[in-house]
């Protein structure tokens, strides 16, 4: 009997500590960030800004490559922003993804919304680490 309880507690303590381990946090896949960054001529109006801000957070719901989207406008007390105000922030999961993305008809209408109005745009991409 104490032997049976003893081999029943060490698979007991076995099986906790596989489930313990199996369970740890999930290796995170690396993803594909795509940041836009603008800046507005002094002449553009706040609606048409307005006007560009809703065009660009339309994409996720439009093109479905996008798998993180989120957007803001600058706030840093640093004066390092050199003329940038607006950030959007995309996630793809793979090159091919964000290739169509830069591709596609919603996206090309929403250049054509952007037009002239920007003063500067940057964009960098790059892998998660």
């Amino acid at each position: 009997m104490k032997k049976t309880l003893l081999a029943s507690l060490v698979i007991l303590a076995l099986s906790a500590v596989v489930v313990c381990c199996n369970n740890s946090a999930p290796k995170q896949e690396k993803v594909l960030r795509h940041v836009v960054m603008f800046g507005f001529k002094p002449e553009v109006s706040a609606e048409q800004i307005k006007e560009v801000e809703d065009a660009f957070s339309a994409l996720p719901s439009k093109i479905d490559l996008i798998k993180g989207y989120e957007w803001g406008t600058d706030c840093s007390p640093e004066g390092l922003q050199q003329g940038l105000t607006h950030c959007f922030f995309l996630t793809f999961h793979s090159e091919a993804d964000r290739n169509a993305y830069l591709v596609h008809p919603d996206h090309k209408a929403f250049g054509k919304v952007l037009g002239n109005k920007a003063s500067a745009v940057t964009v960098v991409d790059y892998w998660t680490k």
